[in-house]
């Protein structure tokens, strides 16, 4: 892996007062010491920008009003202090315009999901990520957990025999009541021109989607779905249950819900072979357990014992330290730095040789979630995974 000779230096869009997921995209960022945020343009307003630069100790000239004006003035910079990519951490449905602008600046990208706000956007952007030949990286965080890797790795090694079975579940229930008018997450997240065509497959469904495929090697090859507004007046889904089928010939089902009452982020994965299962959730992520009909169950944990290469190197601390959401968030950011460096040093790598998810996921995302709803209006049982938009 090529020598790091410097930080790499980030900017970010969105993540100004009152944000929440710009706050730990910082955090996540910064764990590492490999990547400093030297600029922003943090909120639609121009004042909450400039303020929320000033908390973070940057330059004042380098908080921006707009994307639009860190990119243009971004690119004048001498090449050793202009910013090396842009973390896009805003709604939905300004993820294409600042990536696109972003790449056509030569500038590269991390952003968080879903990618796009559409999936025609989204082979827009694979497109446009070759045509200015730049970096894209998706922050679907849950590929970073230790034990997560170590379950990859496992299956990818053939100890679960063929896959028969794949259970994905996220319940949450933050979206059980109707929200306050000054909810600002769940005012977006709820509102079709910032969140699309889905609340809940969009927003936490497309997570468990991806997390099967990562953890399996396997993709979705057909799909029936009911997704339902649960609470009164609500235009999206906040609850939605989709079967699968795998190209491998699994079958599966994922179930995604914002109105589960007393449930958090339960984000929970179980996986079934011919040899062995096994299972993980996100609340409880040192532990993976595999189980069996013929031996005793056996519990894995991160840091302790031979595990997978994949699995150490996202551990972090020493066995029986808690590790969780910022240390698997920052494995990405932290594997995206190494493609940032090796890039720099003239190498080029697939995504996947740094273990960072990027534009074939992203469109795989969007997909997912073009299909879900597709399907769910459809009285037709199944329906092809289709790489094609539907509208």
């Amino acid at each position: 892996m090529s020598t790091t000779t410097r930080k790499i230096r980030m900017g970010m869009v969105g993540g100004g007062s009152g944000a929440f997921i710009g706050e730990v995209h910082r955090m996540a960022a910064a764990l590492d010491g490999q990547i400093e945020l030297v600029c922003g343009a943090f909120s639609r307003s121009a004042e909450n920008s400039r303020k929320t630069g000033q908390a973070l100790c940057l330059d004042p000239n380098r908080c921006y009003d707009s994307y639009q004006q860190m990119f243009a003035m971004e690119a004048e910079l001498p090449e050793a202090q202009r910013m090396d990519f842009v973390a896009i951490v805003t709604p939905n449905n300004s993820h294409f315009d600042i990536a696109k602008q972003a790449l056509t600046s030569g500038f590269h990208v991390l952003s968080d999901k879903p990618a796009t706000f559409n999936l025609q956007q989204a082979i827009e952007l694979k497109e446009l990520i070759d045509l200015n030949q730049r970096l894209y990286a998706l922050t679907h965080t849950y590929t970073g957990y230790p034990m997560v890797k170590q379950a990859k790795a496992m299956i990818a090694e053939g100890q679960l025999g063929a896959i028969r079975k794949i259970v994905v579940e996220y319940p949450q229930g933050w979206l059980a009541d109707a929200p306050d008018a000054d909810n600002k997450q769940a005012s977006w997240r709820l509102d079709p021109a910032q969140s699309g065509i889905s609340c809940c497959m969009g927003d936490i469904g497309v997570h468990a989607a991806n997390l099967a495929e990562y953890i399996c090697g396997d993709q979705i090859s057909q799909l029936c779905a009911e997704l339902y507004s649960v609470v009164d007046g609500r235009e999206l889904d906040d609850d939605g249950v989709v079967l699968l089928k795998f190209t491998g010939g699994a079958k599966g089902v994922l179930m995604a819900s914002q109105i589960s009452v007393g449930e958090e982020n339960a984000l929970t994965i179980r996986i079934y072979g011919e040899k062995a299962g096994l299972k993980w959730s996100q609340q409880e992520p040192n532990s993976l357990w595999q189980v069996f009909n013929d031996q005793p169950t056996r519990l894995y944990r991160t840091g302790v014992g031979n595990l997978s290469p994949l699995a150490q190197a996202a551990t972090r601390t020493p066995a029986g330290h808690p590790e969780g959401y910022l240390e698997a968030f920052a494995n990405i950011y932290r594997n995206f730095a190494a493609q940032l460096h090796a890039w720099n040093q003239g190498e080029t790598s697939e995504n996947k040789t740094f273990d960072v998810p990027g534009i074939d996921e992203a469109i795989r995302g969007m997909a997912f979630i073009e299909n879900a709803v597709s399907a769910s209006q459809s009285d037709i049982k199944w329906h092809p995974f289709s790489l094609s938009p539907k509208s």
